[in-house]
């Protein structure tokens, strides 16, 4: 089966009754078997998104081909996505070795190189018929090691959001209304107006990053008034780590270590089902 890029595998979530598509942050090959068996839980397709890191660690090819096999077998679509990315030669790459989306993460630029800079990544997708997200604004929070303080977030306003996809054409537009990446010690505040008010502007499908803190009826709203992209990331991880943590204590040198890794990735699942739910 053929990897799908995000705009055909948005018309599957749609004819599937879903309004939103969960992309998921994969940081392990052990982990991708429990993302399948969520999409099959819940008659999803399916988006896995990989960080740079992440693509370096493991070897493009590899991913490429251990997700389309698993695609292939368990006859769930998926898109494979590279997640926040500023270096046109690593998007080069990952579009070469059968990546069918990326981001290019231009927010931390001035709005005029950004969308240059974007054009050139759309120019590079489009013969490859990979789908392209840039990112508007400034959104707080870790993400693979790149940091924004919390007196740095901007948020993504109408105007902007409005001629930068004009000018551009992009697939998709991240934009900052209220989250954060990583850890979220409180409630998000995701400013439904402001969210609103971009989706009548733009017509174009929406991202939501930085999914932790909020809550599962700020979720459902947000897929309502606009998103149709949610990154999802944090809470895997963190439920992987514990339960690996645990399992590893309390286990022998000789046993089989997937047995250690059997709960983390019945977790991993679990997170998964719960999460696609809110997308209907």
């Amino acid at each position: 089966m053929n990897l799908y890029n995000f705009t055909d595998l948005l018309q599957v979530a749609k004819q599937r009754e879903f309004k939103a598509l969960g992309s998921f942050n994969l940081h392990c090959l052990e982990m991708l078997p429990a993302f399948f068996k969520a999409a099959e839980k819940t008659n999803s397709p399916l988006m896995i998104q990989i960080s740079t890191g992440t693509a370096k660690y493991l070897g493009h090819r590899l991913l490429v081909d251990a997700i389309c096999s698993l695609s292939a077998s368990k006859n769930v679509p998926t898109c494979l996505h590279l997640d926040h990315c500023s270096d046109l030669e690593a998007i080069q790459t990952a579009i070469d070795a059968g990546f069918s989306s990326v981001m290019y993460d231009g927010s931390h630029l001035p709005i005029e190189e950004n969308i240059a800079n974007t054009r050139r990544v759309i120019d590079m997708a489009r013969p490859h018929n990979v789908s392209v997200e840039a990112e508007l604004g400034a959104i707080g929070g870790s993400e693979d090691g790149k940091v924004v303080a919390m007196e740095a977030i901007a948020f993504t306003t109408v105007e902007d959001a409005r001629r930068f996809v004009h000018e551009t054409g992009v697939d998709m537009l991240a934009i900052s209304i209220g989250t954060v990446h990583g850890l979220y010690t409180g409630k998000a505040h995701i400013q439904h107006q402001r969210l609103a008010e971009i989706t009548r502007a733009t017509a174009t499908p929406l991202v939501l990053h930085g999914g932790t803190g909020v809550s599962d009826e700020d979720m459902r709203l947000a897929v309502r008034s606009g998103i149709e992209k949610v990154n999802v990331g944090t809470e895997m991880n963190v439920q992987w780590v514990a339960r690996c943590k645990q399992t590893f204590e309390q286990g022998k040198v000789n046993d089989s270590v997937r047995n250690f890794l059997v709960p983390a990735n019945d977790a991993v699942t679990n997170v998964l089902v719960e999460k696609i739910q809110l997308f209907r």
